[in-house]
């Protein structure tokens, strides 16, 4: 099967590419400070070589992005099964099917330059409830702003909770760590996983503790040391509550390097950022040849919360015929 890439291009020289496979980030080229362009994202050459992505790079996730305990959830009064694919839990809904391995009929639109994404993800769709017709669209700024818009209309009340699940290296250097990053995150609070990264339901402060990126800090300045939640996960895998209303649009993050003196901002409207720093990127040959492997770049996944459709305190990111799935998240670049 053939799957369409697209090139979104700005006056500033930033480049994305896309594609319909999976509404995939391919590749994302942004202007350093030297005046030269890099490639900051993980991914493959070619559309098909995304069918086998177990690190997900570039994709869009849904119906579910990150975990569900047990593989199970209730919506509406009735038990539904999912994939037992992480242990005994579901992690991003299923490895060969979900969003990231859809085919997605993608239309440009060069006037406002975008690409809008289109899937009938049907009635049962890897065990969830209802059918839902979905967009994402891709849309790159002069201000050098790469906005992902999603919309969902689901036919009954059912899960709907995406993100992309791209892995950034700001350095252009995708062989080379990104522990020298340096991450600030505008939320006060993180949700403690158990084993298996399922949440424990509390929304604990991050002051005084490794978790605290309310200011800058190095990513790798803490990530090895001898500290439980660490170690659940082989280092940062966890979800942040933002310090911000859901619906508000706000800035949440903010990643620089000092190789490049690239500066990601990140914007969002949901109530969570899953900051994972590439603990398990398994060894593979990327784009170009590059050899990847672990923490040789990361992820800042806005969503809701981990396993929130089982979680008593926390938000259940559930949409229906009455409540349409519309959100957005923006990440813009800069130099310093």
């Amino acid at each position: 099967m053939e799957y369409r890439v697209f090139e979104l291009t700005n006056r500033n020289g930033m480049k994305a590419k896309v594609t319909e496979f999976g509404a995939i980030l391919m590749d994302l080229f942004v202007p350093a400070a030297d005046g030269s362009v890099k490639d900051i994202v993980m991914g493959f050459e070619k559309p098909e070589d995304y069918n086998n992505n177990p690190c997900f790079f570039g994709a869009s996730i849904g119906r579910s992005a990150n975990r569900i305990n047990n593989a199970k959830c209730i919506i509406d009064g009735k038990e539904y099964t999912l994939a037992v694919n992480d242990g005994k839990n579901n992690l991003h809904t299923e490895m060969d099917k979900g969003f990231h391995k859809a085919h997605w009929n993608g239309t440009k639109n060069d006037a406002e330059n975008s690409v809008t994404f289109s899937y009938l993800s049907p009635e049962g769709d890897c065990g969830f409830p209802g059918e839902v017709k979905m967009k994402i669209t891709y849309r790159l700024d002069d201000e050098n702003g790469l906005e992902i818009h999603y919309e969902g209309d689901c036919s009954k009340v059912t899960l709907l909770n995406c993100t992309n699940h791209s892995y950034f290296n700001l350095s252009g250097d995708l062989a080379s760590s990104a522990c020298d990053h340096e991450l600030k995150l505008l939320a006060s609070h993180y949700t403690p996983v158990v084993a298996g990264a399922i949440p424990t339901g509390e929304i604990a402060d991050v002051k005084g503790t490794v978790f605290d990126f309310t200011d800058f800090r190095q990513v790798g300045k803490n990530i090895d040391d001898d500290v439980e939640q660490l170690k659940l996960v082989q280092g940062y895998d966890h979800n942040f509550a933002i310090d911000h209303k859901t619906g508000s649009f706000d800035r949440v993050a903010q990643l620089k390097c000092d190789r490049t003196k690239i500066m990601m901002d990140v914007y969002t409207d949901l109530p969570g950022i899953q900051f994972y720093a590439g603990n398990c990127i398994s060894p593979q040959t990327g784009k170009g040849g590059v050899k990847y492997d672990r923490r040789q770049a990361l992820c800042l996944e806005t969503q809701f919360f981990p396993d929130s459709i089982n979680q008593e305190n926390f938000e259940k990111p559930l949409f229906g015929p009455d409540k349409k799935y519309d959100t957005k998240t923006v990440y813009r670049f800069s130099t310093y």
